[in-house]
């Protein structure tokens, strides 16, 4: 893999995150939609996400430093991820019992533990199960979802290339190429 195209890779993975994270604030501030917890958690992972993108493809590492913003990235897009498909599920299950409207952040940071917000978050609200716009006849989370799916499929190939490539690499010393018996 060479460095030019590890640094454009990142570089399109950051463009995406950049225009997911766009039309997410487009959403909120153009359109008005409010979002609701799990939407702020996802949209946390997804900028984090999209600033390891970034610095890596500024950076340029290695093979080494390749693999660790791999790594980052992956955790990035994991925990997204995980948070689009706890929203999904909520809104696929709207009989299931979510406490009511949560207050805003702020106020909840200010009486509960950051443990204690995203065990609330996670169990849901009517905010979070509320469906209020769709695209193709998908949720702004299945959007979410599918965003993450895709970022953690190039994350994990690109993590298992690295490790492959480094496995096929011959130790320290050694020639790549097999000498023939009459030379």
């Amino acid at each position: 893999m060479s460095l030019a195209s590890t640094r454009s890779l990142f570089f399109m993975a950051f463009v995406a995150g950049a225009l997911a994270l766009g039309a997410s604030y487009y959403l909120e501030f153009s359109i008005g939609l409010k979002p609701c917890g799990l939407c702020l958690v996802q949209r946390f992972f997804l900028a984090l996400f999209t600033t390891v993108c970034l610095i890596a493809a500024l950076h340029g590492p290695k093979r080494l430093g390749c693999l660790l913003y791999w790594l980052l990235s992956l955790f990035s897009s994991l925990a997204g991820m995980v948070v689009a498909w706890r929203q999904v599920v909520l809104q696929g299950d709207p009989v299931q019992h979510v406490s009511g409207c949560s207050p805003d952040l702020e106020g909840l940071f200010t009486h509960m533990s950051w443990q204690g917000v995203l065990k609330r978050a996670f169990s849901g609200t009517a905010d979070c199960v509320e469906i209020s716009w769709t695209l193709f006849d998908l949720s702004i989370p299945e959007w979410s979802l599918l965003f993450f799916v895709g970022v953690t499929t190039l994350g994990a190939y690109q993590i298992v290339q690295l490790v492959w490539y480094a496995y096929q690499r011959p130790p320290s010393g050694e020639s790549s190429h097999r000498g023939r018996a009459g030379d």
